[in-house]
């Protein structure tokens, strides 16, 4: 098992983190190597899975704390969790049935947040998050995805953090090309963010686009 990046491992062409839990939660299969047990990060069902699979370096370490918007039911902010062995994760999720499963999640591990909350109203949750945070990461299927994000780094995000960003191209727009719906995520995004590194999350996942970003 070869470390990769802070937390995260490969070995045969696949990734995993270091089993937070004993629980599965997405189905995925546990590795056991020198007495640590490994979980398998399945790139096809995350999205940060899968930037990590195309050579993006999340910048996350293992004391980071992170802002995840569109939380869901927890399949990528359980990778988190595992790698983050003194930090820790505030999930936002806006539907109040995904969440019940995120939180399910959070009570195997004790460096998990989960919130119910709009993105688009940071200020609705922002007494629930302890001052600023290393990194914000945005997995939301919206059509004003850049200006959700924006909003949240503008008030979470550390002056030398990091911001993730997974854009869905048909979420918002379903007639225009993929390439320029993500020139014009860009172009948002550059007003208050510089782009580090970036990636297209195939063959794992179809027309998405992933941002790295830091503030100007």
């Amino acid at each position: 098992m070869k470390q990769i990046q802070p937390g995260i491992f490969s070995q045969n062409g696949m990734i995993y983190t270091k089993a937070g839990s004993d629980r599965s939660v997405y189905g995925e299969n546990f590795v056991e190597k020198d007495g640590q047990k490994y979980r398998r990060w399945n790139a096809n069902r995350s999205k940060a899975g899968a930037a990590v699979k195309n050579g993006i370096e999340l910048n996350i370490d293992t004391d980071s704390e992170i802002l995840y918007l569109g939380a869901a039911s927890g399949t990528t902010v359980s990778h988190f969790s595992d790698i983050l062995q003194e930090g820790f994760v505030y999930g936002v999720e806006y539907s109040d049935t995904v969440i019940r499963d995120l939180v399910e999640v959070a009570e195997q591990r004790e460096n998990i947040a989960p919130i119910l909350g709009d993105g688009r109203k940071p200020e609705e949750y922002g007494d629930l998050i302890d001052g600023k945070v290393d990194v914000v990461f945005q997995d939301i299927s919206q059509r004003d995805q850049p200006e959700i994000f924006l909003k949240n780094i503008e008030r979470f995000l550390k002056e030398d953090g990091v911001g993730l960003l997974a854009v869905k191209a048909r979420s918002i727009s379903s007639s225009k090309h993929k390439e320029e719906i993500f020139e014009e995520v860009r172009e948002k995004i550059k007003e208050k963010m510089e782009i580090i590194d970036e990636t297209e999350l195939d063959p794992y996942e179809k027309e998405h686009l992933f941002l790295k970003l830091k503030k100007k």
